[in-house]
């Protein structure tokens, strides 16, 4: 088992490579089993997605005929459900899922899926992970906490994000807790003087701000996830020199920490202004056109 050195970065980066495109036609054009650790973080489902184009899961399929999950299960019920109930889940689905079935296609076999929802769909989306992958591949959820900006007074203050955590084989994937960067003992005096000096491994519940408004990491960008939450997931669940997969990659935190920890990261996203921030933030990175499936280095930075 391979570790980073203490200081928690390596002496060779890991490569990054930015397409610039619909993730779906990217993903779709990655090899199969190309990736240990793939974590997703897609626009969260607020009500206003109906205006985007939404691709069924189905290429050239007919909406509503029957679909299987990767365990050859069938899950129509369970969308028929869920549209009765609430159409807006159904579309935010429909964009949705044809991206997760292409990101478990590029997951390998010991690989682990991450899935970064909030409040509004994971529910929903829990119950239809099950049946695609299969609720055996269901390994963790995580709650990432935090207590940062506007508060209701009209009810309790919604504060945290959902990670569900996949794994291809239940019996064979990655995870090494020896390498996650531990955190203090809340009551140290109560655990020996070596316990409260190495730390804790952290639970399923994740304390951790949000990108401070000013300092080294903030880019600007709206939806930047901070370094910390994407540090602990690929320490756990990648090894240095594994290939990282995100396709909806905003700011780059993926793609600088795997970089930091000598992982490859592939990184897509359609969005001119998340890849310039991505540029700006990773200078030595690949950017590759829309379309063109090449770099295109050469380009200035904005």
């Amino acid at each position: 088992m391979t570790h980073a050195p203490a200081s928690g970065t390596v002496d060779v980066p890991g490569a990054v490579e930015i397409h610039h495109g619909d993730n779906l036609a990217v993903a779709r054009a990655l090899p199969d089993a190309a990736f240990t650790l793939i974590y997703l973080d897609p626009p969260f489902n607020t009500g206003r997605l109906q205006g985007k184009a939404i691709e069924s899961a189905d290429r050239g399929g007919v909406r509503g005929e029957v679909k299987t999950g990767f365990r050859g299960t069938s899950y129509a019920r369970l969308r028929g459900d869920l549209r009765r109930y609430d159409d807006r889940f159904d579309d935010y689905w429909e964009f949705l899922e044809p991206r997760l079935r292409e990101a478990w296609r590029l997951l390998a076999a010991d690989g682990t899926l991450y899935v970064h929802l909030d409040y509004r769909e994971a529910h929903y989306a829990k119950v239809l992970l099950d049946a695609l992958f299969g609720r055996e591949c269901f390994l963790n959820e995580l709650i990432w906490a935090y207590d940062y900006g506007a508060k209701s007074r009209r009810r309790w203050p919604t504060k945290h994000d959902t990670i569900l955590v996949y794994v291809k084989d239940p019996r064979g994937y990655w995870f090494d807790s020896d390498a996650v960067d531990r955190e203090p003992y809340m009551a140290p005096g109560l655990v020996t003087p070596e316990k409260a000096a190495r730390g804790k491994l952290p639970t399923d519940v994740w304390w951790h701000t949000i990108v401070p408004t000013s300092g080294r990491e903030k880019t600007g960008y709206p939806t930047q996830k901070p370094e910390g939450i994407l540090r602990r997931i690929v320490q756990a669940s990648s090894r240095p020199g594994d290939r990282v997969l995100d396709l909806f990659a905003g700011s780059g935190t993926t793609g600088a920490v795997c970089s930091a920890l000598g992982r490859d990261a592939v990184l897509v996203d359609d969005n001119p202004e998340a890849i310039a921030v991505m540029r700006r933030r990773m200078p030595h990175a690949h950017i590759v056109a829309p379309g063109r499936g090449r770099p295109c280095r050469d380009q200035p930075v904005p």
